[in-house]
């Protein structure tokens, strides 16, 4: 196909077929002032308050790290390694990093010969998928909890808890199929004691005030930043999803206001809704849209919420299975392959995918079944 025809003439063949559809229910004039309006009010309501949480819990997990409570989460976490996910007890604290942060904090701290030095090669890649499943995790809980929901964000986040375990499972799984040497492999062959000793360097003398202030400033900093970070996500990917997702305005009509659609993910949806009602617990064809939004960003899953709870498009079943797959997934289309790449295996990046599909779907079932039992 490349041969004779050349990448941008698809491009604006494709282009031109999704603009087209659009403008062609909504009109080219409504269709644009539509996008505009949505964008730019999930730029006002959504990405400023999720940077605003980003800022708080940032400030919190780097507080948390520098007086210990990291450390006591990493010791308390230990005995769970192992037997759950098959991974040394040491990368407990990984997942207590990503949960305060984001997917890639995991990559960070791979890289760290003192930490990896621990693992197995089939373990150690399999961290991708392992640090994944908990990225974002404070972020996603407290902004489930400040939307007014308390108890379902928690059963959620045993669903992505679950699905964290069947992702790391798999992935090991399938490394070991395509590299049984890796099974025996530790992936880091040299540890120089020395130099590691050298590089941590004596512990920084200051007040506590300081330490405090440091913490509170350089947490709130790194907050900015991941804002900053999801706010391409939120405003491209929501709305995209969310033209697919509403419909026209209450008189029928569009306006060009914001939050109007052609409603093609509910129709889809409809479909086969009752594989999606079976498994997720779904009563409403537009819940199908966090889901598919999280694959990319979760973050601009979140700025869903609050429009499908003012439609009452969600419950609390929803909310907890949103908060499973929100977690596990994470945006993880997006950030697999960069973290593969960053650890040396970008071949393994479609195993990884399949993986972490598989894990999420099961994060979400989970987190079903249990509201089922105690809502």
């Amino acid at each position: 196909m490349k041969k004779y025809i050349p990448d941008g003439i698809i491009c604006l063949l494709v282009v031109g077929l999704i603009f087209g559809y659009l403008g062609r229910i909504m009109g080219v004039a409504n269709m644009m002032n539509t996008i505009m309006h949505t964008a730019f009010d999930l730029l006002i309501n959504t990405c400023f308050f999720l940077m605003a949480i980003c800022v708080i819990t940032g400030a919190l997990g780097k507080i948390f790290s520098k007086f210990g409570v990291v450390s006591l989460f990493e010791k308390l976490l230990r005995p769970l390694m192992k037997p759950l996910f098959n991974l040394p007890g040491t990368a407990s604290l990984g997942a207590v990093l990503t949960f305060l942060s984001d997917n890639p904090a995991i990559i960070t701290l791979a890289h760290d010969k003192k930490f990896a030095r621990f693992f197995r090669k089939y373990q150690f890649i399999s961290l991708t998928n392992f640090g994944t499943a908990f990225g974002m995790g404070l972020l996603v809980i407290v902004f489930m909890v400040g939307q007014g929901y308390t108890t379902a964000p928690f059963v959620g986040l045993f669903g992505a808890f679950c699905g964290c375990i069947v992702s790391t499972r798999i992935m090991q799984y399938f490394t070991c199929k395509v590299y049984p040497d890796f099974r025996t492999e530790m992936a880091v062959e040299v540890y120089d004691d020395e130099k590691l000793a050298a590089v941590k360097g004596e512990k920084e003398k200051k007040g506590l005030f300081m330490r405090i202030l440091d913490a509170i400033l350089d947490g709130g900093k790194a907050g900015v930043e991941i804002g900053l970070a999801i706010i391409p996500g939120v405003l491209v990917i929501s709305t995209s999803v969310m033209i697919l997702t509403f419909g026209a305005s209450k008189t029928g009509d569009f306006t060009g206001a914001a939050y109007e659609g052609v409603e093609l993910l509910p129709w889809l949806a409809e479909r086969c809704s009752v594989v999606f009602e079976w498994l997720f617990g779904f009563n409403d064809p537009h819940q199908i849209a966090f889901p598919i939004t999280a694959l990319g960003a979760v973050g601009a899953a979140l700025g869903l919420v609050p429009n499908f709870a003012a439609q009452g498009w969600i419950d609390d079943n929803a909310i907890a299975v949103f908060t499973a797959i929100g977690m596990c997934w994470s945006g993880y289309l997006s950030t697999h392959t960069a973290m593969l790449d960053s650890l040396g295996y970008r071949q393994l990046t479609s195993k990884a995918i399949a993986a972490h599909t598989i894990g999420g779907i099961c994060a979400g079932v989970v987190a079903h079944w249990v509201w089922a039992l105690i809502g």
